[in-house]
């Protein structure tokens, strides 16, 4: 059963989310990733097997399927 870590609610749905990873000073993008939503406040949360499989991608042989320019703002 879900419950959300942030706000404690139970329902969610499942959606496929973008998320930046900084590994070492360098951000990797992973796109469609399954995940759960939060129906509430909109916390995402990935299965054990999902995280494992990023990781595996991140840390393992695996390569970009492309790469892409990103415009960075310093917020002072």
């Amino acid at each position: 059963m879900f419950q959300c870590h942030i706000c404690s609610a139970t329902e969610s749905h499942t959606e496929q989310v973008n998320e930046v990873f900084k590994i070492n000073g360098k951000f990797y993008l992973v796109e469609e990733i399954p995940a759960q939503v939060c129906s509430r406040c909109g916390a995402v949360t990935f299965s054990r097997e999902t995280t494992e499989k990023i990781r595996e991608m991140l840390h393992g042989k695996s390569q970009p399927v492309k790469s892409i320019n990103v415009d960075v703002f310093a917020y002072q």
